[in-house]
């Protein structure tokens, strides 16, 4: 017979223990710990009705305990909490899956969300030959740098070409090579630029390797990717870009340079100049986790979830309250 719980009142998990020594029957012990643990009687109630002494209550008890007839969980509320959360932003965003990492400190962002993807892989499995997909973003980088599960063989590629920019969280192929490091498996490189000139890019999808990382996109089993917030909210932006656009105002965020607005639907950025991953193709992916944090995003990360940017989404308590706030 098993219930969770873990003080007077609440239900312990109970079973019938095996052959251990012990000064009283089994049938003693589980009828004493039923009657106190499962229907909250006193201890004196309980010597009442097994016709035994108070005293020897408490050592029945205690011997219960030793014997594994009662089993005592404590449950962390911050882990009830967290896994709460889950659920509720799961269903609001419609999403097959939500992780919510603990804590709120920003230093610890990398290695939290880290835990969580390795929870996240684990579950799908990933195997030998799957091909991974990455994107570049701060959040994404952060994590590259954090312990992960192995899954040795894994194909690790970006969703999108080189961003010619000073911080680390553009380099995509160095996300990639990071990011195959911690799972010991195998990066394939993208040698292009995110949006080459015209004749450039023409080039390119006649190239090989590029070819190859192209092909790789159709095949992909899992993509992890980072959400960017709205635009007019943020720090930096890749250089090609345009900042004057109109059509910029109006977006919430964007995934691998794919910009939306706050119903998730595209907005008119050039694709056909682009070598990162189309929408469609995000769509295709058996499996695509989000990963953002931050106050900013939680706009962006509704509107990706509305859409079907992606099916499962990795954030933190903080992040995941504003969200919850934000949809009522």
């Amino acid at each position: 017979m098993e219930n969770t719980g873990g003080a007077r009142g609440q239900q312990p998990i109970l079973e019938v223990a095996g052959t251990a020594s012990t000064r009283f029957t089994p049938e003693v012990m589980h009828a004493a710990a039923t009657l106190y643990y499962l229907k909250e009687a006193t201890q004196a109630q309980v010597a009442q009705q097994l016709g035994i002494s108070r005293a020897t209550v408490s050592r029945v008890l205690s011997e219960a305990r030793r014997t594994g007839i009662v089993r005592i969980e404590v449950v962390d509320p911050a882990t009830r909490r967290a896994s709460e959360m889950e659920e509720r932003l799961g269903e609001a965003l419609g999403l097959a899956r939500v992780f919510v990492a603990r804590g709120f400190h920003r230093s610890l962002t990398g290695a939290a969300l880290a835990a969580r993807l390795g929870e996240a892989m684990t579950e799908i499995g990933l195997k030998a030959g799957d091909v991974l997909l990455v994107s570049s973003g701060r959040t994404v980088w952060e994590v590259s740098q954090e312990a992960l599960p192995s899954f040795p063989g894994v194909v690790v590629t970006p969703t999108v070409g080189g961003q010619d920019e000073p911080e680390a969280w553009y380099q995509t192929n160095e996300i990639t090579r990071m990011f195959a490091e911690q799972l010991d498996g195998r990066p394939v490189f993208l040698y292009a630029p995110a949006q080459p000139g015209a004749d450039l890019h023409r080039l390119l999808l006649q190239d090989p390797s590029t070819r190859r990382v192209l092909d790789l996109w159709s095949q992909a089993r899992v993509a992890v990717l980072g959400i960017g917030a709205p635009p007019l909210t943020r720090e930096s932006l890749p250089g090609y870009v345009p900042r004057d656009a109109p059509w910029l105002r109006e977006a919430a965020g964007d995934i691998c340079t794919r910009f939306f607005d706050e119903e998730g639907q595209p907005l008119p950025y050039p694709e056909e100049s682009l070598i990162a991953t189309t929408y469609e193709e995000l769509r295709a992916i058996p499996h695509t986790i989000a990963m953002a944090v931050g106050p900013t995003k939680v706009p962006s990360i509704i509107a990706g979830a509305r859409a079907g940017w992606f099916d499962t989404l990795i954030t933190d308590e903080d992040t995941a309250a504003r969200m919850l706030d934000r949809l009522g």
